[in-house]
């Protein structure tokens, strides 16, 4: 973990969007892949029984496919620019399509609201970091309490060989122990930026094999002058 002193990465715009750009290439290349794969089969092979596998893997993989992009267009893209905000069951859908068939499984618990936009990004970026604290699988809980503009968000990751992401707290503090981020840790470097701009705290706990990150509005601490003015305004 990086220290208290460690110089903030400021990455170059350009930079930035083509690490996020690999990043969704990477998620969506296996199952566009998979449908590659498919067809070849289906031009090539008369067997009856290989036609159907194919025509099942296609369909598989072009859902999966799909609920990533839609879940990339929300978490990493310009999704709802029109607005500031976006429906908490738009994110609790592209969050739950990203685990169909998974390893993994996801509970959500939310209010139907409307939260501000860099809110829910860091939602559903924060679901991501929280599957690779579960490299085995499991059950991702997240909670979602309190009012848009304050809210707390509770995400608890629990399953075999649970560990919090390696580097993942200086990641998204944004000071790199290497001083450099490549495409694999785009998505917490990303994710700090993002919860910076919704001045949000998040922080990581492990128990046993529980991995919890709660994020909660940023404190801002008023300078002792100015918080004895405030006291002394509020007995007048």
């Amino acid at each position: 973990m990086s220290s208290p002193t460690s110089p903030i990465l400021n990455l170059d715009g350009l930079d930035l969007a083509a690490l996020l750009c690999s990043r969704v290439c990477h998620d969506v290349i296996s199952p566009v892949g998979a449908i590659v794969n498919g067809l070849e089969v289906l031009e090539d092979d008369q067997d009856e029984s290989m036609r159907t596998f194919a025509l099942e893997l296609i369909g598989k993989s072009a859902r999966q496919a799909s609920a990533r992009l839609k879940f990339a267009r929300i978490a990493f893209g310009a999704a709802g620019s029109a607005g500031a905000s976006i429906d908490l069951a738009d994110a609790e859908g592209v969050a739950k399509g990203m685990f169909v068939d998974d390893k993994t499984k996801l509970t959500w618990s939310a209010p139907q609201a409307l939260f501000p936009k860099n809110k829910v990004k860091l939602l559903l970026n924060l679901v991501m970091i929280a599957t690779s604290a579960i490299p085995r699988g499991g059950v991702i809980d997240v909670t979602v309490s309190g009012a848009g503009e304050a809210p707390t968000l509770v995400l608890r990751a629990k399953g075999s060989h649970a560990r919090i992401p390696p580097h993942v707290e200086e990641l998204m503090a944004g000071s790199p122990e290497s001083g450099t981020v490549d495409a694999h840790a785009i998505l917490p470097f990303y994710a700090g930026l993002v919860a910076r701009a919704a001045a949000m705290e998040v922080r990581f706990a492990i128990e046993g094999d529980e991995v919890t990150i709660t994020a909660t509005p940023t404190v801002i601490e008023m300078p002792a002058e100015a918080g004895d003015e405030a006291s002394d305004t509020a007995l007048a």
